[in-house]
């Protein structure tokens, strides 16, 4: 158990906002198998106030997602604190985020995300700002810094816990590595001794194994779990597990892996309507079934499906042929290499 503000927490291992994937269905299934906080996909601040309602739709949830926070980019520290509490005052999270660390160029080109931390004193105006706008905790996320030359995690983690901000994530990559290279875990260190606020370190988890060495190695209180989630809800059980009892919990069952998938179809339709929940869980099907024999051809028959009746036909019939074929549906895995690649951002977060 630790704390976010006044918030409890039963779990170390968190739900990373994703755009285009952490969606109301996604996060309740990872809520589901463990994980102590999610988040909503990151929407702007000039989206908020302007009430457009894509922005709105992203920031729906249920009560059973607890704690959940809002995490909100932009630039301009008046509009951001209008957003954060209308917010507050509309959607009700647990808290808000803020978004200074996402690398996109489509943000950043607008000195969103992590492009701020290349003006630190803007950084510092925004977060108090919507501090004294809220009554709710406020959190940030940030990256090492823009680039090699640039690397300013500890400085501005110390200024952010200075501005009110109650619980900092740090992903240990510059804004120019993007998502390649490796994440240093080292400036978790750092900026470790830097607050004294918690801090939830982000980065190259791969499996609950990385989760308790980024712990034990860092001194962080907890890890955020983005790409590796993908087709993966159940990394969350697997590192509370491990985190408890030390032992590796057994890989999830190809047969599973598909009756999950089935149930997010049926939750994504519920939520975004029959067609647009029939296309968008096309690219969880393609994290889902992957790694076993045959994987290609069964994320083809589904691929070209546009209608739901027809999806969920399908998708029967597969389990049907998994229930049939002892073998291949016990089939186990567990991804070794590297991270998913980035994730495409399939909306329109405007």
């Amino acid at each position: 158990m630790w704390k976010i503000g006044s918030i409890e927490i039963k779990s170390k291992a968190i739900l990373a906002p994703m755009a285009g994937v952490t969606g109301h269905p996604f996060r309740v299934l990872c809520k589901e198998q463990g994980a102590g906080v999610v988040y909503t996909e990151f929407v702007s601040a000039n989206g908020v106030i302007r009430e457009n309602q894509k922005t709105l739709e992203m920031m729906k949830f249920t009560d059973n997602e607890r704690p959940i926070g809002v995490q909100i980019f932009g630039e301009d520290p008046a509009i951001l604190a209008r957003s954060a509490k209308y917010i507050e005052e509309t959607v009700k999270p647990d808290l808000i985020d803020l978004n200074f660390g996402c690398p996109v160029p489509k943000v950043t080109k607008r000195g969103g995300g992590s492009a701020i931390l290349k003006d630190l004193p803007l950084m510092d105006e925004v977060a108090k700002a919507v501090v004294e706008a809220v009554s709710i905790p406020v959190t940030a996320k940030i990256r090492s810094g823009w680039n090699n030359g640039c690397i300013v995690a500890p400085v501005a983690a110390a200024a952010l816990e200075d501005a009110g901000i109650v619980a900092l994530t740090l992903h240990p990559r510059t804004t120019k590595q993007l998502y390649t290279g490796e994440a240093d875990w080292s400036l978790i260190a750092e900026t470790r001794q830097a607050v004294s606020i918690p801090l939830i370190g982000n980065g190259d988890i791969k499996s609950a194994q990385d989760a308790k060495r980024m712990l034990d190695e860092t001194a962080c209180d907890a890890v955020m779990i983005g790409r590796r989630a993908l087709g993966n809800p159940w990394i969350f059980k697997e590192i509370n597990e491990y985190l408890e009892t030390g032992k590796v919990p057994d890989a999830i069952r190809l047969i599973d892996r598909v009756k999950l998938c089935h149930r997010h179809l049926h939750m994504e339709a519920l939520s975004i309507g029959n067609f647009r929940g029939t296309n968008y869980i096309k690219k969880h099907i393609s994290w889902y079934l992957k790694g076993f024999p045959g994987a290609s051809a069964y994320r083809q028959r589904l691929y070209s499906i546009m209608e739901f009746g027809y999806m969920d036909a399908e998708i029967n019939k597969i389990i049907e042929e998994l229930e049939a074929d002892q073998e291949l549906a016990n089939f186990t895995y567990r991804e070794e290499g590297p991270l998913f690649p980035n994730v495409p951002n399939s909306r329109d977060n405007y």
